[in-house]
């Protein structure tokens, strides 16, 4: 039985609509753009992914917190969102695995949040109008009030939020998936001698790394303002572009700096932010969906060959914009707009998901063997030591 307890709180969206409901987090008020994931499992994983910074996440899933918090299942060292909206919620997690409640652990990480709303009215609201800024506050209870702070939060269009969430310093990351959660026999796909790959950190997933390291990589992690003459001196094998938040074409330093990259002829692998300014590096342009991408199920493919993946993100590539030397290796099958891009003669390809998945289906997970094709033809073509 679930016994509904917590303080009043109230979520104002910026078009004036209002939801009253309870405080299950910190307390406080937090202002971000309200988006919707209907992942049914995940929380964790959507809680600490850096591209969901600035963002309230409002989850379709009825009950949230069934499962607790545990030390693997971050993808960061904290969460990055800066609120939650859900329907109910569960103050005593029933999994072996849990070390906290995701009550207390929201209150731990200053993250306001509200549920006993109508998540449903909510989700079909923004699918409606389209994602907008809101507030949600546990002390300030009016209406109007709210309203008039929500005018100074800025759109989400023009934001460049990768500098909130890149690495300050340059580190090498060395776990890799752990075995009890491995689910490819690696025998005949993981590489002998170790292939450094530099990875460009716009907002990345911890889950992302070990994926890499998992295939035979020495992964280097550096901050998106990295100078090209640095990174080169790592003699890369490959380009890693990341997942990240905001608005990809407010990301300068990120496309100045692939646009250097692209002209070293390494391969280059990016995801989600990475596939964004890697098509803007190559000449095209981006545009804000209404609602965005953001849950376990999206298919994604060309003909009859399809992938159901894991997404996050509210912006896309303009298929008009791409010059003929880009192909569209996906589509989204839900609404048609590019999923993923390649060179037709460089080793450069991108993908609008998440191929580590973590929540969600691993069928994406053979665009790593890709990257590691692409890296030792790169290397043999280099006459590197193979």
């Amino acid at each position: 039985m679930n016994i509904m307890k917590g303080e009043p709180a109230l979520l104002v969206l910026a078009d004036g609509t209002f939801f009253e409901g309870l405080s299950f987090g910190a307390k406080g008020t937090v202002m971000g753009e309200v988006v919707f994931n209907t992942g049914m499992t995940g929380y964790q994983e959507v809680l600490t992914d850096p591209s969901y910074y600035g963002q309230i996440v409002n989850f379709t899933c009825p009950e949230l917190g069934n499962t607790g918090i545990n030390d693997d299942d971050q993808e960061s060292d904290r969460p990055h969102v800066f609120g939650v909206i859900a329907k109910n919620i569960t103050y005593r997690p029933s999994n072996w695995r849990s070390t906290e409640s995701l009550p207390d652990y929201l209150i731990r990480h200053g993250i306001v949040s509200i549920y006993g709303i109508d998540t449903r009215q909510l989700t079909r609201k923004i699918r409606a109008m389209g994602a907008m800024n809101g507030i949600i506050s546990t002390e300030i209870l009016d209406k109007e009030t709210l309203i008039s702070k929500l005018k100074s939060a800025p759109p989400m269009e023009g934001l460049n939020l990768v500098k909130k969430v890149t690495t300050n310093k340059i580190y090498q990351w060395s776990i890799a998936t752990n075995e009890k959660w491995e689910f490819v026999d690696h025998h005949s796909q993981t590489v002998k001698d170790l292939l450094t790959v530099i990875v460009v950190d716009f907002g990345i997933k911890r889950n992302i790394l070990k994926r890499l390291v998992s295939y035979g990589c020495k992964v280097i992690v550096v901050p998106v303002d990295t100078e090209l003459n640095s990174i080169l001196n790592y003699d890369p094998d490959g380009i890693f572009l990341s997942n990240g938040p905001g608005d990809p074409a407010s990301v300068s330093e990120g496309i100045n700096l692939v646009k250097l990259l692209i002209g070293t002829e390494i391969p280059i692998f990016g995801i989600c932010m990475g596939h964004q300014i890697l098509s803007l590096a190559l000449g095209g342009s981006t545009f804000k969906l209404r609602f965005g991408h953001r849950g376990l199920n999206q298919p994604c493919g060309l003909s009859n060959k399809i992938e159901i993946t894991s997404q996050n993100h509210g912006f896309a590539v303009s298929e008009e914009s791409l010059n003929e030397t880009i192909e569209i290796s996906h589509f989204n099958l839900n609404d048609q707009t590019i999923a993923g891009i390649c060179h037709k003669k460089l080793p450069f390809f991108s993908v609008q998901y998440h191929p580590e998945a973590s929540p969600g289906p691993h069928d994406a997970d053979y665009l790593f063997v890709k990257f590691i094709n692409f890296m030792q033809q790169y290397r043999i073509k280099s006459n590197k030591s193979s």
